[in-house]
């Protein structure tokens, strides 16, 4: 349990905090629906329903729950969680560097981003008519995520939060702390402070961070709500330069793992997601593209191809050559 009184659970394959002393009834209730419909299974044992009101979840606990649903009405919800709050699209994009507003806007569209992220900037008081982000996509209708780009220390980052939190009551936020101007490599003894104090304060911090797993795992605990690593620099369109480091923090964490900054092209995020993170974040991929609205698309569909791959497992490496067809009755 941490400090904040939180444990943290699998369900359905996603990282999950809930209150420590939560009953199963309560989760269920939690996640919008009705125990009295559901079947549950905790580490592999069944939850008989008669007891759902009267069991704890356990910090841990690997948990499924299944109901019925109609045959033949599509693909089932792969769904991922992060803080409490649930969404169907595991790409998450910004909104800087596209030519207006509208474009951006567009490229949301084609993406079907459920979040983006906003930098936080004083108003332009001198042209109170100038267009503003929230003309163009609604907060109401895309969650936004206040980040804290262009900081340089926890003191800064933090301020700028509190700002955001203040402009528009957001508790999910996004936290980098830069080490200087040049790679904007994240300086991880300012981020883990930052964080500390940020958690206390009762935000939600999703973190950028290095590909560190000892790293990663000490955000965690201190109460990160998703460790985001880099794959490459940030807006460099490398690519995943990284993926063991990467494939190491997915396995040791319990909380939501997405791969932030390095992304260049589509097949960039599908190796993201085939590596079993929970998502993807970008911008610069899509708004330096020549055609950002079209690339938005092929990230879409990248990401979902590697979620799919990931979930579908694939065939193991072999040094030498094994026959599609068999060798048995060949004339």
């Amino acid at each position: 349990m941490t400090a904040d009184g939180t444990i943290s659970i699998r369900v359905n394959g996603e990282h999950r905090r809930v209150n420590a002393g939560i009953s199963f009834a309560d989760l269920a209730n939690e996640l919008g629906l009705d125990p009295a419909r559901v079947a549950v299974e905790r580490n592999v044992e069944i939850v008989p329903r008669s007891t759902l009101a009267d069991v704890k979840v356990e910090d841990g606990d690997e948990i499924e729950i299944v109901h019925f649903v109609g045959g033949g009405d599509g693909e089932p919800a792969d769904n991922w969680t992060v803080a409490g709050r649930t969404f169907k699209s595991r790409l998450i994009i910004g909104t800087g560097k596209y030519k207006d507003y509208a474009q951006n806007a567009a490229a949301v569209a084609a993406s079907g981003a459920e979040i983006v992220t906003v930098a936080v900037r004083r108003v332009n008081i001198s042209d109170r008519n100038a267009p503003m982000l929230t003309d163009f996509i609604d907060p109401k209708k895309i969650t936004y995520l206040p980040n804290t780009a262009g900081c340089f220390t926890a003191d800064d980052a933090v301020r700028t939060l509190r700002l955001a939190r203040e402009a528009g009551g957001w508790d999910l936020v996004k936290l980098e702390v830069l080490g200087e101007a040049k790679t904007l490599y994240p300086d991880m003894v300012e981020t883990l402070r930052a964080t500390e104090v940020l958690v206390k304060e009762g935000f939600l911090p999703m973190v950028y961070c290095s590909d560190d797993p000892i790293m990663a795992k000490r955000l965690e605990n201190a109460g990160a709500v998703a460790i985001m690593p880099l794959g490459a620099p940030i807006g460099s369109g490398l690519g995943l330069q990284n993926q063991v480091m990467i494939r190491l923090i997915v396995e040791g964490a319990t909380v939501p793992v997405l791969v932030d900054a390095g992304v260049g092209t589509a097949s960039d995020a599908a190796v993201a997601m085939e590596l079993g993170c929970d998502g993807v974040l970008m911008n610069t991929a899509i708004a330096e593209a020549k055609n950002p609205v079209m690339m938005a698309a092929a990230m879409k569909a990248a990401t979902q191809a590697g979620r799919l791959a990931y979930l579908a497992g694939r065939m193991g490496k072999r040094r030498y050559a094994d026959p599609s067809s068999p060798l048995a009755g060949l004339i």
